[in-house]
């Protein structure tokens, strides 16, 4: 399963980005009120000063509709609770107490994570709902991501299509994902335009409108999609097929994009209680970093989401995946010029301790033109034209994933040979003290460039508040890598890397048929 997509860079100067993620490095934690901003009264602000959109403001925003845009000053201001202040980084001009995460807890339940950082005037907004394709059915996969898609058409203030063209009159970048574990939105923005954010985000998490109509056009094209991406594309079907055969009682097992039967057979009455039931704010977490007053932006969001209520959760009960016993292998033909080999090994979830020790053997293996699979395979035997691999973060245990493209004529039995002797050549031990170093500063560097813009660092930080359950651990992953020896990395091989843990999906090309082959 590949992985999903970041979120593009958007105006960002790579220097401050690159001080900033340096002070992720060496991070320490501070807990209570202490340093949280207190809360103003809430004002109207952020009507467009730029002469040439107003013009698209007005047309924008009608009277009818600036009541939503801009709650009255009188409107409630609901609690909200402090829950703590994370402090990591030296301090700067620009940030001269350091780098600090503000956490908040609406009294709803939302929870609100603020980075404040002035390096460029732009801010990243982004909303983590916790609902993936692991909290589906069998009969209705795939109404998460086709959900994603629904967000975007019409509410009770808005009507379709609207939201986009109003986000990008004002300079906005604006996408969505759907994983395993979650759902996410996320807005770039110029500075001055944090309250539109924040009230077109509030307005779609609690007034969205939909109609059967709107329910048939997004879901062919949803189904457009899937025929792309999967049915269409050869690696798409490997990789589905992959997780459905490693996986046979837990939901991982099933594509995000879903079936495409249950895709053609969700209804209307499942879509609106799957938005009343997991779009709640007691479901979500909002992650605002960049150019922003904490205290305006909680007032902000405050006056916007505190008047939402609650939703009762269901309890999560998923059928534990058990422990495999013996390798899995699947065959396919497919329309290919080479062979395609896609090995799926069972891998640590994100919170357990040995997925860090998995990253810097995967760093051993694919780290770079010097990876020992890689160099073995590409560079010295010639027999693999295309390497890739990744280590899933999933909230439970998933994959450590290798795809590999075969040179035409390749022996696929000594490419998978190779790969077992190296993981084997792991579990001894077999571990050069200068390899390890290389294989930790290739992660801190990595970890480094993925944090430069705010948009980066606010994905990194929902991503491990929403799959792990506290956003701090994105500021121990190089303490936790670093940390990692040649004997973890050896148990960790021999626990997790072993062919009995591993599914096997080898695609053949298709034999020719010459009348097809004839012009």
């Amino acid at each position: 399963m590949p992985n999903p997509p970041l979120p593009r860079r958007f105006f960002d100067a790579t220097l401050g980005g690159l001080v900033v993620a340096a002070g992720l490095l060496a991070s320490a934690c501070a807990h209570g009120g202490a340093d949280a901003p207190d809360i103003p009264a809430l004002t109207a602000r952020n009507t467009p000063t730029d002469p040439q959109r107003i013009a698209a403001w007005a047309k924008d925003h009608t009277p009818e509709r600036l009541s939503l845009m801009n709650r009255p000053e009188s409107a409630p201001v609901h609690p909200v609770e402090h829950l703590e202040t994370h402090t990591f980084g030296p301090p700067s001009p620009q940030n001269p107490q350091g780098q600090r995460v503000l956490r908040y807890r609406l009294h709803n339940g939302l929870e609100v994570l603020i980075l404040e950082d002035h390096t460029a005037p732009t801010f990243a907004y982004q909303t983590w709902f916790r609902v993936g394709s692991r909290h589906e059915r069998l009969g209705s996969t795939g109404i998460a991501h086709l959900f994603e898609h629904l967000m975007f058409k019409e509410t009770q203030n808005m009507k379709e299509g609207e939201f986009d063209r109003i986000m990008e009159a004002h300079g906005a970048e604006t996408n969505a994902a759907t994983w395993v574990d979650w759902t996410m939105y996320r807005e770039d923005l110029p500075a001055p335009h944090l309250d539109l954010a924040v009230r077109l985000e509030a307005d779609r998490m609690e007034h969205m409108v939909l109609t059967q109509e709107q329910l048939d056009s997004e879901r062919e094209v949803v189904k457009n999609e899937r025929r792309y991406r999967v049915d269409n594309d050869p690696e798409g079907a490997m990789f589905e097929l992959l997780y459905a055969t490693a996986f046979t009682r837990h939901p991982y097992g099933w594509p995000t994009i879903g079936w495409m039967k249950d895709i053609e057979a969700i209804t209307l009455d499942q879509c609106l209680a799957f938005y009343r039931t997991y779009y709640a704010p007691n479901n979500a977490t909002l992650v605002l970093v960049g150019d922003v007053d904490p205290a305006e932006a909680l007032a902000s969001i405050n006056a916007a989401y505190g008047p939402m209520q609650p939703q009762p959760l269901p309890p999560e009960d998923l059928p534990p995946e058990p422990a495999p016993e013996a390798e899995r292998r699947r065959l396919l033909t497919m329309p290919l010029s080479s062979p395609k080999l896609l090995i799926g090994y069972t891998a640590p979830a994100l919170n357990d301790p040995d997925h860090a020790a998995v990253e810097v053997a995967h760093q051993l293996l694919f780290g770079g033109k010097s990876g020992r699979l890689y160099k073995r395979l590409v560079t010295d035997l010639e027999w693999v034209t295309d390497a890739t691999a990744w280590v899933t973060e999933f909230t439970y245990p998933g994959l450590y994933e290798l795809l590999l493209t075969l040179k035409p004529g390749t022996d696929t039995a000594a490419v998978e040979a190779a790969v077992t002797e190296e993981l084997e050549r792991l579990a001894a031990g077999d571990i050069a003290p200068e390899e390890l170093e290389r294989a930790h500063n290739q992660l801190e560097a990595a970890f480094l460039r993925n944090m430069q813009s705010v948009g980066e660092r606010a994905y990194g930080l929902g991503h491990y508040a929403t799959t792990a359950g506290d956003f701090k651990l994105l500021f121990h992953l190089t303490e936790r890598t670093r940390a990692v020896t040649a004997q973890d990395i050896q148990r960790a091989a021999r626990a997790w890397l072993t062919p009995q843990r591993r599914t096997v999906i080898l695609a053949l090309p298709s034999p020719i048929d010459p009348q097809e082959a004839l012009p």
